[in-house]
């Protein structure tokens, strides 16, 4: 194969050194070279060794099927620990300690062997825990601490004074506010800092608070996220943000590693970060890429929260529980509602939180229970109220955890329900609401689970083609008015 130490060397301030793994001087001499340069203030270094591969690849894994024996041999030839042997005997150690060395490692290992067999199998109830923060115990390592996180507050009060403010400008007075009152926030991604974010809802940051805090990444989604889990391990509050929610994609194996990384660890380590991903259609226009919802991918992703505001207030009072909790949380910002009145909202305070996993109640009815979440609320308001006092209006606000609970009163109180969502119908996230509903309450129901959403195609461009897929108040007024008949 090739040798990635060439393309490394692109990077113009990185040193980097290339050698053989298996030469002891040699590898103690680049590393000193390295470690040197960098505590000089020079900048990074990275260090390449190549050392070969003994062994097969795994248990079931037999290398002979793939290689020759002069390959293998060859790689044996090179095996390091011999010429570890001949580096330090007799130089820095006698024929005596060597073979005291090797018996002192052998008995660890045997006794690591005997520990690891002789330990009981596990309780299967500990396989249940841990996926999230469990009440009064934060992991070990990573996050901030209970009491900073309680000296920080937070009331579910709003102030019902607050000036009326869009989306946009909710989240930027939250994540300023946060920046103030914890030292330990980092807001970054590509474009937030000089330009303030493709969005400009971080515009100014930068300038108030400096580049230390708010700042320009890399073209690098995989890496934005795996900087911020790293933050988090050290005890900072990392504020990511992925410019769209496909381009989240390119992260996956990162963000999959986040949200179990809790369990992973029995609750030694955790990564609470807050990744804000713009998604969904834009005001008039769509496409596959910039426009895609899809938040039911994060719902299957165990270990992490899913935040999807309608609003600017509810914006508010969950990004900063967000911010002041113990998970992995995706807070998704609809592109529609940024900079919309639809999304605006008045601001409900510089301590508003909002709890996770309870549903806002828009509209009361006794007739039809219409659960929905992000741009989708006010497309269903305005097909609520073509049927005044009949339709019982569930904002979700929070897919994961889901107010399961409130969800389920409500049917059970007016015998039908209809679940609207942009994300697409498939496998949608009302899917998992409608088998909750029919499994828990089916002998209150008196008609079917109702689902109405995106149909199976990409996200269009064209304005006209992009409201032929999305669900609007009229088609979601006439599955209502059809259900509400049976």
């Amino acid at each position: 194969g090739g040798n990635i130490a060439k393309n490394l060397s692109a990077f113009g301030n990185l040193l980097v050194r290339d050698g053989d793994g298996t030469d002891p001087a040699e590898t103690a001499r680049l590393l000193t070279e390295c470690v040197e340069h960098a505590r000089a203030g020079n900048g990074p270094a990275l260090v390449h060794l190549t050392v070969p591969r003994l062994c097969s690849h795994s248990g079931p894994d037999n290398q002979r099927g793939y290689r020759t024996e002069d390959e293998i041999a060859a790689d044996f030839s090179r095996d390091p620990l011999p010429k570890l042997r001949r580096h330090l005997v007799p130089r820095s150690l006698s024929v005596a300690e060597w073979r005291e060395l090797e018996a002192e490692v052998q008995r660890d290992v045997d006794e690591g062997l005997r520990k690891a067999r002789a330990r009981p199998a596990p309780d299967p109830e500990l396989v249940r825990r841990f996926v999230f923060e469990e009440p009064n115990a934060p992991a070990t390592v990573g996050g901030l601490s209970l009491s900073e996180r309680e000296a920080l507050g937070g009331t579910e009060e709003a102030d019902e004074d607050g000036e009326v403010i869009r989306f946009a400008d909710a989240v930027r007075r939250t994540l300023r506010h946060e920046l103030e009152v914890n030292p330990k926030v980092l807001v970054f991604g590509e474009d937030v800092g000089r330009k303030g974010g493709v969005h400009l809802v971080t515009e100014g940051l930068q300038r108030q608070f400096g580049d230390r805090r708010v700042f320009d990444t890399s073209l690098s989604e995989e890496g934005i996220i795996g900087r911020a889990v790293g933050m988090a391990i050290a005890g900072l509050m990392p504020v990511a943000e992925i410019q769209f929610r496909k381009y989240a994609d390119p992260a996956a194996e990162q963000l999959n590693n986040c949200g179990t990384l809790r369990w992973r660890t029995a609750n030694r380590f955790a990564a609470p970060i807050v990744v804000r991903m713009p998604g969904g259609h834009g005001k008039d226009v769509g496409d596959p890429w910039h426009s895609l919802s899809d938040e039911v991918r994060f719902a299957h992703s165990l270990g992490w929260q899913v935040l999807m505001p309608s609003n600017a207030a509810d914006a508010v009072g969950l990004l900063r529980a967000a911010m002041r909790g113990g998970n992995p949380t995706i807070f998704f910002e609809h592109r529609s509602l940024l900079m919309t009145s639809a999304g605006s909202a008045r601001y409900p305070g510089d301590d508003y939180v909002l709890p996770l996993g309870r549903a806002n109640r828009l509209r009361a009815g006794d007739e039809l229970t219409l659960v929905t979440w992000g741009a989708m609320v006010h497309r269903c308001l305005e097909a609520a109220d073509r049927f005044p006092g009949r339709v019982d209006l569930l904002d979700l606000r929070t897919i994961a955890p889901w107010d399961r609970a409130g969800v389920l009163a409500s049917v059970e109180r007016t015998g039908k329900c209809m679940v609207v969502h942009e994300d697409t119908l498939t496998a949608g996230f009302g899917a998992e609401i409608a088998a909750t509903v029919a499994k828990e309450v089916f002998w209150r129901l008196d008609a079917p689970v109702e689902r109405v959403a995106v149909e199976d195609v990409p996200m269009p461009y064209h304005s006209v083609l992009l409201e032929a897929v999305l669900p609007d108040s009229d088609r979601i007024a006439e599955r209502m008015d059809a259900l509400l008949a049976m």
